[in-house]
């Protein structure tokens, strides 16, 4: 890089909504905030000279592939009745879109429905048709069961994805091969019943192969040989199991993470000998990867005031500091960078930019404005977000985000509590559209990363186990008070919102800890933990198995029939509920079941007391679709201003 890199405001040439002064100043419509961003997620050609998008509005999604320099349109594809989860580029002229679906499946019996991803493919040499891949291939489902990885082979593109395949009388995740431009396909490597996941060289062949034996808890990591597999690492882990995480330094070694210890550790695997050993400099929360071979090249770790980029090459770590340094005092996240890393796009958030996405140009220093990532929210409508800590009763210290609303004084607020959903999962500095859709009304709304939550370190996430309903949920109560002793928020003029564990907890805070709010708006929670438990093994097929351990560790059950989990069942302590509380769920959610919800509204009538009800129709466990996830703000936002009018 030579000398400063210079701002240069471009425009997309997508659709914005210009607000006028008068329009300003009353808040923006809520379906700004439901709306799919206009850019969820971008890839660069590996070259570098083109972009493909999945773009989104208060309709629908459709996916967009540009060249860089001019946005010049080379295809464009409505995806209204398709959920679209992202792009990715095979070759220069090939790209991959994977679009999932929520639908039963006879061939695993009558079980419930559950999210199945499959994949699309636009040829740019042939035209402007999207056609779906993995279909036809002998005794393999037409679905991915991983990510896809692109190579090119005799100068022909070739995709290898993780799918399903029959060939054993019983789905066993295998290899699928498809080359791109031509129909069909072939199932290139069989697991075996108890495998993961395959581990894949950047020629798309496999080295290693990752076993797990749910009944057991027993892992093991199998190296590719010339005559097969042969297991060089085995562990019981019935929790915390160990996994790979890509390749080391070099394409010779892959890293693995394991909690044998009781903390979790970094080892180097050798390809060539099988041996392993541990290492460090790898402590952090995610790896950065070369685009073309996939070593190691940084870490990025997370933290509560955002995220920190440590490249292992000085004159990456030069570039990333240059770049930053052009946005100061805003938040840097890299989207997505072309095979010889000159040609970046990043993510800026913060109060000059909004959320917004740059194109770098490395080798002339240029700096340069793509889009807004939310038509219509630019940075004068989007309310400030802080970081901050408090003090739990037992004297754990809770890192938190509170967003305030704009051009209100920071004193005798409406609050909202937005816990997380997870449980073991963190909210980010940056653009939430939930808190600031609920901030936008004249809410304060407080995050809490209770514990138990991810992103804070081991001690902090077991710090929550066994503590589901318990301290997790006073974490939420104990940042309220605080908020109120400092006198930022009016006690009077609390209420409680939240999705998946978030929604438990919205249940929760009505009734296993009563007197903190008036009231509750519970979306796609859990209600009832016992039957959930159940629900789990039912789904799971049987109780020896690492997704009900992990259950039952963090709400302190011994199995699915143990009742001293009864007093933190919201659906068993509905008698309790003195305050109004809604109740919004999924009809095709495959994570949490919309059993849940109806258990906790049943509970409410046989105790003479009513809940708000709002079924959304065809949607999944994380409101993927605008339309419902407008409509789940628009019910929220009038139940809370009914309940608990912000001024």
């Amino acid at each position: 890089m030579k000398g400063a890199f210079a701002m240069n405001r471009m425009t997309l040439g997508v659709a914005a909504l210009a607000w006028s002064a008068a329009a300003a100043a009353a808040p923006p419509p809520i379906s700004l905030y439901g709306q799919l961003p206009n850019v969820q997620s971008i890839s660069l050609s590996p070259d570098g000279t083109k972009w493909a998008a999945v773009m989104g509005d208060d309709k629908a999604a459709q996916i967009q592939v540009r060249t860089l320099v001019d946005n010049q349109l080379l295809s464009v594809t409505a995806a209204d009745k398709s959920k679209v989860r992202g792009v990715m580029w095979a070759g220069n002229d090939h790209v991959v879109a994977t679009i999932s679906t929520t639908q039963s499946f006879d061939q695993f019996g009558s079980g419930p429905k559950r999210e199945w991803y499959m994949l699309l493919a636009l040829d740019l040499t042939k035209g402007k048709e999207w056609k779906q891949l993995l279909t036809g291939i002998p005794d393999a489902m037409n679905v991915a069961a991983g990510t896809p990885k692109a190579t090119l082979r005799e100068g022909q593109p070739v995709l290898v994805v993780p799918g399903i395949s029959f060939e054993s009388g019983s789905g066993t995740i295998s290899l699928l091969e498809v080359k791109l431009g031509k129909s069909g396909g072939s199932v290139g490597l069989v697991g075996k019943p108890e495998t993961l996941r395959f581990v894949l060289d950047t020629n798309g062949k496999a080295v290693a192969r990752e076993d797990y034996e749910e009944k057991s808890g027993t892992y093991r990591l199998m190296l590719r040989t010339s005559n097969g597999f042969r297991k060089i690492y085995e562990e019981v882990a019935p929790l915390d199991r160990p996994f790979i995480y890509g390749f080391g330094k070099d394409t010779g070694t892959l890293l693995l993470n394991s909690h044998k210890s009781g903390v979790w550790e970094d080892f180097s695997v050798s390809l060539a000998d099988g041996s392993v050993s541990k290492i460090e400099g790898f402590d952090a929360d995610s790896v950065l990867r070369d685009p073309r071979n996939g070593v190691a090249i940084g870490l990025i770790d997370a933290g509560l005031e955002g995220n920190a980029y440590k490249f292992f090459d000085p004159k990456d770590q030069a570039l990333w500091r240059g770049i930053t340094r052009a946005f100061p005092g805003e938040q840097v996240e890299l989207e997505s960078w072309s095979d010889d890393r000159q040609t970046l796009i990043v993510e800026v958030r913060g109060e000059k930019n909004g959320v917004s996405l740059f194109r770098i140009n490395r080798a002339k220093g240029q700096i340069e404005f793509m889009a807004d990532r939310y038509t219509g929210l630019g940075p004068e409508l989007l309310n400030p977000v802080t970081p901050l800590r408090y003090k739990a009763a037992d004297g754990l210290e809770i890192p938190a985000y509170l967003t305030l609303p704009r051009g209100r004084a920071e004193k005798g607020l409406p609050l909202i509590v937005l816990p997380h959903g997870g449980p073991e999962a963190n909210d980010e500095l940056g653009f939430d559209w939930w808190a600031q859709a609920l901030a936008s009304r004249g809410y304060a709304v407080l995050q809490p990363q209770f514990r138990g939550s991810s992103g804070f370190g081991t001690e902090f996430r077991d710090a929550g186990h066994g503590q589901w309903g318990r301290k997790m949920q006073t974490d939420l109560s104990d940042g309220v008070r605080d908020l109120v002793a400092k006198g930022i928020v009016d006690a009077r003029r609390v209420c409680i919102v939240g999705a998946s564990y978030g929604g438990y907890a919205a249940m929760a805070g009505v009734t296993v800890d009563q007197g903190v709010y008036r009231c509750a708006s519970a979306v796609a929670g859990v209600s009832d933990l016992r039957r959930m438990l159940v629900w789990e093994t039912r789904d799971s097929g049987g109780s020896l198995n690492s997704t009900l351990r992990y259950w039952k560790r963090f709400m302190g059950a011994k199995n699915a029939s143990d009742d001293s989990i009864d007093p933190y069942s919201p659906a068993r302590l509905a008698a309790k509920v003195t305050v109004p509380l809604q109740l919004i769920h999924g009809k095709d959610d495959t994570v949490v079941p919309i059993e849940q919800s109806r258990l906790m509204r049943d509970a409410l009538k046989a105790a003479g007391k009513e809940a708000e009800w709002l079924e959304l129709s065809g949607e999944d466990h994380w409101l993927s679709r605008p339309a419902t996830r407008i409509a789940m703000l628009e019910a929220q936002i009038a139940f809370l201003e009914k309940h608990n009018p912000p001024n």
